[in-house]
């Protein structure tokens, strides 16, 4: 998208935010960031929120032309907003129900990746106590528990010991009833932010926290992003590939983040797929976009632009309607 934007093309835009999910909170505010800078950009763009009632008479009569999806977490970001939508015919940003679906899930992106020849980190599947009770004896620790169907690192601990992997299994068991336990990468955290098709300078992350958690993502002043990431010109592409890769292998489209470690001999880990990810004042994609010379005004808009571009791929029998 060029430097002048012209509203009238989108016509009247739903920005969909809150939910139902553990990420509400975070939802609502990438949400109200999204509206406040369409609204100044001239785009005729209405909150709604995704855990009224009414969401489908909202959008059914509302006369909107299209959706911008700022929902985090399951019901949100994992294809189900987005099956309405094409159920009744209404552009949106971003995936698609695919790729919306696997990038939630954890697990199937792992699979995934494994059977695309994209490196990830040798899991365990822990689906009951008993499972665990068997898994406890046979890891390699540190392992990190993790529901597989939340974001924001909700729910997430990190193992250290057989002892303590029952008591963190039953934190993920809150929020998800398909758990894993994922071997812990010794390593450096990097973040790849996807805007339409091209991989965006990437992030180091460095937090003093165990790992970048949710207060280390949403709620502190110590994590530091270092952009420029450090890395060569020439290792940083390579690594921007394989990204972008790991974003196709699941059918992500439009718009997203990988994330990735790198451990001490330069191999790099993947570890998951965000498909809808914030856009909060602490947000990662925002920040890359900032460093490729694209403002938050302007990343929205090309956020807003997928939607124009799933519509006009929808008349010759796209994805979306």
């Amino acid at each position: 998208m060029n430097n002048a934007i012209e509203p009238v093309r989108y016509g009247k835009v739903a920005v969909l935010l809150g939910g139902h999910s553990a990420e509400r909170e975070i939802s609502l505010r990438s949400g109200h960031a999204v509206l406040a800078a369409l609204q100044a950009a001239g785009v005729d763009a209405h909150a709604v929120d995704a855990a009224a009632a009414d969401l489908l008479e909202q959008l059914s009569g509302g006369r909107f032309a299209r959706a911008f999806i700022a929902l985090h977490g399951r019901g949100g970001e994992d294809g189900v907003i987005q099956g309405l939508l094409e159920t009744i015919g209404m552009p949106y940003t971003g995936s698609g129900v695919l790729g919306s679906a696997l990038g939630m899930d954890k697990l199937r992106t792992k699979q995934v990746w494994q059977s695309a020849g994209i490196p990830t980190p040798a899991f365990s599947v822990l689906p009951d106590a008993a499972a665990v009770t068997v898994a406890r004896n046979t890891l390699t620790y540190p392992v990190i528990v993790k529901p597989a169907r939340e974001g924001s690192s909700i729910g997430v601990t990190k193992v250290e010991s057989p002892d303590e992997l029952l008591a963190a299994w039953e934190q993920a068991a809150q929020y998800d009833d398909s758990i894993i336990a994922e071997q812990w990468i010794h390593g450096v955290e990097y973040t790849a932010g996807i805007l339409q098709d091209t991989a965006l300078p990437l992030i180091r992350l460095e937090t003093p926290n165990l790992f970048y958690d949710y207060a280390a993502k949403y709620q502190a002043d110590t994590t530091r992003y270092l952009i420029p990431c450090g890395l060569g010109e020439v290792r940083e592409a390579q690594l921007q590939s394989v990204s972008l890769a790991a974003f196709r292998a699941v059918d992500a489209s439009g718009w997203g983040r990988v994330d990735f470690m790198l451990d001490a001999a330069g191999q790099p880990w993947f570890i998951e797929v965000n498909t809808v990810p914030g856009l909060t004042d602490h947000s990662l994609v925002p920040m890359a976009a900032k460093a490729a010379g694209t403002d938050f005004t302007a990343l929205v808009c090309r956020i807003l632009d997928t939607s124009l571009d799933a519509a006009a791929a929808a008349n010759p029998g796209g994805r979306h309607v």
